[in-house]
């Protein structure tokens, strides 16, 4: 692995953030800076926190914490994405709470990878 952009986790973060960020965009005027704007940067965050550990891979724990961080991040977004289409059902953003739910387990099971066989 020579780079985060080798982290499948990553990946699918980076471009999950791309279609919250367009999803977002959608939402009435007066939401843009409030609701829309607090899951924009909960799903960025996902995708920035990885690379801030992968940063720090050399020392394991630091790695761990943001990799957890990353994952409070994700259930932040998906916390807001609920909100959203509970707010605005036309919205249709079901299929993105489901590629966030996968993204969650897939951090999940990364984390525990890092903490037992990380060298």
């Amino acid at each position: 692995m020579k780079s985060y952009r080798d982290l499948d986790v990553y990946n699918l973060a980076f471009d999950y953030a791309l279609e919250v960020h367009h999803v977002s965009l959608k939402l009435p005027k007066f939401e843009l800076y409030e609701q829309g704007s607090q899951v924009r940067r909960s799903s960025k965050s996902v995708k920035d926190n990885i690379v801030e550990g992968y940063g720090r891979r050399r020392y394991k724990q630091d790695f761990i914490k943001f990799l957890v961080y990353a994952h409070a991040s994700l259930l932040e977004c998906l916390s807001q994405l609920e909100m959203i289409q509970k707010l605005y059902p036309d919205l249709k953003i079901k299929d993105l709470l489901n590629k966030y739910d996968i993204l969650g387990a897939k951090l999940f099971n990364f984390i525990m990878y890092v903490e037992k066989d990380w060298k």
